[in-house]
């Protein structure tokens, strides 16, 4: 099992460094495939050695070895943020077919942090897609009978679509069209609790961004990250937290 657990973390991280290539060039409107890695700055191609997720940040110090500019540190973050979030999926669902559309989920969502914290933008380019991926997913693979998942979907878009409505556009387009694929998911009752922990989370985050000075009263802070967080708790443990709070009541 070790070597399995070494595995997944590895081929987390690699995958991270792709999800990277991804969000950047979607953003730009460019091609995942062509040109191959190179510098942002100097364009200069990145060889092997510069492309090492994680350790060759480290070691080039967080700068291209070329130009010497300093590179983002999103690019480790990515990294880091796949291997984490797909070991932790991979170590509560365990190897089951469960694992199909919960790891689908969260390339969407890991893909959606890393577009909205650069850029504030969820992609409909990415969620669309992924969104008939796991509607189709979940014809074949689920507890429930498909309807529930169905169900799920439309309430994830509903309650997004009235906040947006009701906060006259603090609630983006892109955050409505991604809870629609995490209700599709993981259900009406679980995509509730999943918003309810994001806003959470989004909240505790945001004051915590303010007392460091990172942003100012009123200033957008993306999302992304705390529906990440707050999906990923939702999926894993909301069965669980759901029966305690019927027990505590």
């Amino acid at each position: 099992m070790v070597f399995v657990d070494i595995f997944v973390i590895i081929y987390a991280l690699i995958l991270g460094s792709f999800f990277n290539v991804v969000a950047i060039r979607f953003l730009k409107k460019e091609s995942v495939i062509f040109p191959p890695s190179q510098c942002p700055h100097c364009n200069h191609k990145l060889s092997i050695f510069d492309l090492f997720p994680v350790l060759s940040y480290l070691f080039l110090k967080g700068k291209c070895r070329y130009c010497k500019t300093v590179i983002s540190p999103l690019y480790p973050f990515g990294e880091l943020l796949t291997a984490v979030s797909f070991f932790y999926i991979y170590k509560s669902i365990g190897v089951s077919l469960e694992l199909i559309p919960a790891l689908i989920l969260t390339i969407l969502l890991i893909i959606s942090v890393l577009t909205d914290i650069r850029e504030h933008l969820i992609l409909d380019k990415v969620t669309l897609p992924m969104l008939g991926l796991l509607a189709i997913t979940r014809l074949f693979i689920g507890s429930e009978p498909f309807w529930y998942y169905l169900l799920g979907g439309i309430a994830g878009f509903s309650l997004l679509f009235l906040i947006a409505i009701v906060s006259k556009g603090g609630m983006g387009g892109g955050d409505i069209k991604l809870y629609a694929a995490i209700g599709i998911t993981l259900g009406p009752s679980l995509t509730a609790m999943s918003l309810v922990l994001a806003s959470f989370v989004g909240a505790i985050g945001g004051l915590f961004l303010m007392m460091i000075g990172k942003v100012k009263r009123g200033q957008p802070v993306a999302f992304g990250p705390s529906i990440l967080i707050g999906t990923i708790i939702a999926y894993t443990y909301g069965e669980e937290i759901w029966k305690w709070y019927i027990s505590f009541w």
